[in-house]
């Protein structure tokens, strides 16, 4: 097992970027009158995961869970918003497996690190 010495070892971490750059790309394709709309809501939603998970790392336990359990809670708006954008058929069948898979992976590993962490309170 590898050593945990930033937040940038974090698996959970490292999905969560990989997931806001899918966001990006899928919402290059949105129509241009979306662009200030569900896009930039995706946007801002999808960079927000991956930024509370970092900076719970930066605090002590119990300060760390609530910051995960915030970015679980945006996780499951972006999840949301990715729902509508297929709904309006911003998102096509296969984007949206894709996007599910890795959002599912997301939501996994970070309700994991929360378990993991939750234990040592």
């Amino acid at each position: 097992m590898t050593e945990i010495t930033s937040y940038r070892d974090l698996l959970s971490w490292q999905k969560a970027m990989d997931l806001a750059q899918l966001v990006y790309a899928l919402t290059d394709k949105f129509p241009r009158h979306e662009h200030f709309g569900l896009a930039f809501h995706m946007r801002k939603t999808a960079v927000s995961v991956p930024s509370n998970i970092a900076e719970g790392t930066r605090h002590r336990t119990p300060a760390y869970i609530a910051r995960l359990i915030i970015a679980l809670g945006e996780h499951a708006e972006l999840e949301t918003q990715a729902l509508l954008g297929k709904r309006l058929r911003f998102i096509g069948d296969d984007d949206m497996k894709t996007f599910e898979e890795l959002s599912t992976s997301v939501g996994q590993l970070t309700h994991a690190l929360v378990r993991s962490l939750d234990r040592e309170t």
